[in-house]
């Protein structure tokens, strides 16, 4: 997510750092460095514009030319103008002050947009409301047993008429079905074109005429860049859209539509996809994304995703044994389970502060694939070799590295690194403990 212009960010800010005191053609030589940074990362031309004003017209001040420090003026400028751009904050979903309220989401076909129904559903439902599915999008057959699937596994309810049926009627009824059903979210799955088209508008219309959602939300790949921005526009002047979904970001290394689209059109992005999985939906942070942006990272985002994946009792059980010694391998093989749970971990690294970069290094190293090798070696031990890793010698060894496909260095590695936890835990003792979710109570 945003790797490209991160990385040339960092590098601008890295070499503003070793000046010292700024001069003016300092200031003008970095503004024009992250004019390109940006133009690259194909964010809308106005939009660079407006931004390189800003930031010029607040460098050029005494705010930073009299700093003591004023490449670290320059850095909050940038992120405080960046929040800007995106909007100063997060932008909660709208309620319906009687009955239902109904979310609308269109868009172009291959947006994800089903996929994308079902993610906030779930989102919704994790939150204490009751959403109900609605396949309304007739002109795609698989898209109503797409989402019927996708509900099926959820445990969530899906209205559906058939393939056959008005998609204008689909979307009243379904009205009907949540107020006598007593569901108090609809999430309406409406269908994609190729091509934002008059036939395509009009009944949209037709469906927002008779539903009156509380929001209509525009689902958009992020990847298709400044393509996103214009549908976002043409959407926009047509519906009236409330806001934007913007999927496959983390798949985005450049980031030009999460940048340009509140400045180009003036709707809010709500959520993101980061992910394939269901739960990899996100609500849009301004503030945290620009920390994303500039390496600063995003420790309130990795901690909500801990409270509400991790296990509470299990994790402060954990946490007992690691501070009283103990902690087994057995212990850490769960603790990897649950930080599993969390997502993929290069993204965990990315928001944690100054280890961005770590998710890019060494050449080739993956997070999951160190993990799962974790997990096999540790599933090749016997019972009592978990609970008194100091037994595992020579023969043991190998025939654990042969049992989990892995080499004798390997296992070394793994012992080792579950010794320095326990030394590490021996020494800190009962300090800095703050009940928190296990290990993740180092993230505070």
């Amino acid at each position: 997510m945003f790797e490209s212009l991160s990385e040339k960010l960092s590098a601008v800010f890295k070499n503003l750092r070793r000046k010292g005191k700024l001069s003016a053609k300092d200031i003008a030589l970095t503004l024009r460095e992250i004019r390109l940074a940006l133009l690259e990362a194909d964010v809308n031309f106005k939009v660079v514009k407006e931004f390189i004003r800003r930031i010029k017209e607040r460098a050029e001040g005494k705010e930073v030319l009299e700093s003591l420090t004023p490449a670290q003026q320059v850095v909050k400028i940038v992120h405080e103008e960046l929040i800007g751009i995106m909007g100063e904050s997060s932008n909660q979903l709208e309620r319906a002050a009687q009955g239902p309220t109904v979310i609308m989401l269109v868009g172009l076909q291959g947006s994800g947009k089903t996929t994308t129904v079902a993610k906030l559903a779930k989102h919704l439902s994790g939150n204490g409301q009751n959403p109900l599915m609605v396949a309304a999008d007739t002109y795609r057959p698989a898209a109503i047993h797409q989402l019927n699937v996708l509900g099926e596994n959820l445990k969530l309810p899906v209205f559906d008429m058939g393939a056959e049926a008005d998609p204008v009627d689909i979307v009243n009824a379904s009205v009907s079905r949540a107020k006598s059903a007593n569901y108090d979210t609809i999430i309406l799955d409406t269908a994609g074109r190729l091509t934002c088209d008059t036939e395509m508008m009009a009944e949209l219309s037709r469906m927002k005429e008779k539903t009156s959602p509380a929001e209509i939300l525009l689902v958009l790949d992020a990847m298709t860049g400044q393509d996103a921005v214009n549908t976002a526009e043409a959407f926009h002047r047509e519906l009236n859209i409330s806001g934007v979904i913007l999927t496959k970001l983390d798949g985005d290394a450049r980031g030009g539509a999460a940048l340009s689209i509140r400045m180009v059109t003036g709707c809010p992005i709500k959520f993101v996809g980061v992910g394939e999985k269901i739960e990899a939906l996100e609500p849009f942070y301004p503030d945290r994304m620009a920390g994303r942006i500039l390496g600063m990272g995003d420790v309130l985002t990795l901690i909500e995703k801990a409270e509400h994946q991790v296990d509470e009792a299990k994790a402060k059980e954990l946490e007992k044994k690691l501070f009283s010694q103990q902690f087994t391998l057995e212990d850490f093989l769960e603790q990897i389970q649950q930080i599993k749970l969390l997502g993929p971990i290069d993204q965990m690294l990315s928001m944690i502060p100054g280890m961005g970069n770590m998710a890019k290094l060494p050449a080739g190293w993956s997070g999951e694939r160190e993990m799962a090798k974790v997990e096999a070696i540790i599933n090749s031990m016997t019972k009592e070799e978990r609970q008194r890793p100091e037994i595992i010698k020579g023969s043991r060894k190998r025939r654990i590295a042969a049992g989990s496909g892995t080499r004798v260095n390997e296992i070394n590695r793994l012992l080792n690194q579950f010794q320095q936890i326990k030394s590490l835990m021996k020494n800190i003792g009962g300090k800095g403990r703050k009940g928190k979710k296990g290990l993740f109570s180092f993230m505070n």
